[in-house]
């Protein structure tokens, strides 16, 4: 049992640099080269994640070398977090920061927008905002109007 206890003593040692830096790096760059934005949002939100960990472990590394579990609870959150299977920085994005980005002032330029069109850019992701403001930039909000007007006409068909 000696064997078996020294591995599950350092457990957090042995599998979390595979599961905090490895698998993420692999898996970030994968996102960069694929066209899907979803893996981005994960793997950044992940990233940002881990570094707010990292200041909260040097901050209060005094306090933490008094918890013996701290390792173990890290490195199960980490996983939460990076796995597939729960996407849990992505999770986290889409139910807590997109909340307080989109309050924060996050629409960027959609701010001289009317209301009805501040209300639709709202409910778009961001790199749809962006084409949209765009199109808004080069065809004028005229335009955007009859494109909003036309979708609700064929939502209605349906």
């Amino acid at each position: 049992m000696g064997v078996l206890g020294a591995i599950a003593k350092h457990l957090d040692t042995i599998i979390g640099p595979g599961v905090m830096l490895l698998y993420p790096l692999y898996a970030s760059v994968r996102a960069i080269e694929s066209p899907s934005t979803l893996d981005d949002q994960q793997w950044l939100t992940y990233w940002v994640l881990y570094s707010f960990i990292t200041l909260f472990e040097l901050s209060c590394w005094k306090v933490l070398a008094w918890i013996p579990i701290w390792p173990y609870v890290k490195l199960l959150f980490c996983m939460w977090l990076v796995l597939p299977i729960f996407n849990g920085a992505a999770y986290i994005y889409e139910n807590i920061v997109r909340k307080y980005v989109k309050m924060g002032g996050y629409m960027g330029s959609s701010s001289n927008y009317p209301d009805a069109q501040k209300k639709v850019l709202q409910m778009m992701s961001f790199d749809a905002r962006k084409s949209v403001e765009r199109y808004i930039d080069t065809h004028g909000p005229d335009a955007f109007d009859r494109v909003i007007k036309a979708a609700e006409r064929e939502a209605k068909k349906h």
